[in-house]
């Protein structure tokens, strides 16, 4: 195969994938972009958490590659093309999920070309593992974008859903406090006054 073809063929790869991500756009999280009534979907997810890492970096404690946290966060949604999204505080749902969000990784991964698709599949299995630096990092960042949101509204996606302040402390405490333990002391803080005033279920 001559060099053009090998380059047109490997752009018709990335154009299938790419326009397969197209759908995050319609995929409907459970928080509310921030002064909008309508929900915010995955790919805006996406993007928000990638610029919360980058900006963030310099409150970690731990160095980490930013680069490969920032690949992480643009990849870790990609299987909710096929599988949608469930909301965190619903653990019987995400388990019953996994194995979906797996077989979507590999499918969709797989329309890159050779080595590209399974870096990929590689970076985004990293990131559900947890076990490095960086996918540690991606892992807090996530949780952190929702928090963010909620406490800009007066948790209004957590009144609407009927999430509790047990449940929002304990999830979100074991994956942000050690990433950035001085920036999680300070929102629990502001979490237990966010129930005070009614935004979170105190039961």
């Amino acid at each position: 195969m001559s060099d053009t073809l090998a380059l047109a063929s490997q752009f018709g790869a990335v154009r299938r994938f790419i326009l397969e991500t197209d759908g995050l756009k319609g995929v409907t999280r459970k928080s509310r972009p921030v002064g909008m009534d309508r929900l915010e979907n995955v790919a805006e997810h996406s993007w928000q958490v990638a610029l919360l890492a980058l900006t963030l970096r310099d409150e970690a404690p731990r160095p980490v590659d930013i680069d490969t946290v920032i690949r992480m966060l643009l990849i870790h949604d990609v299987p909710e093309v096929e599988v949608g999204d469930v909301n965190v505080y619903d653990t019987a749902g995400i388990a019953a999920r996994e194995a979906g969000e797996i077989r979507a990784a590999s499918r969709l991964f797989g329309l890159l070309p050779g080595a590209q698709g399974e870096t990929l599949l590689a970076l985004w299995h990293e990131m559900e593992a947890g076990t490095t630096a960086e996918a540690r990092y991606a892992k807090a960042v996530d949780r952190l974008m929702p928090i963010l949101l909620n406490l800009a509204q007066a948790g209004r996606s957590w009144r609407e859903n009927g999430v509790k302040l047990s449940q929002v402390l304990t999830l979100n405490r074991q994956r942000i406090a050690p990433v950035f333990p001085v920036l999680w002391a300070e929102l629990e803080a502001e979490l237990i006054n966010a129930a005070r005033a009614g935004w979170l279920s105190e039961a």
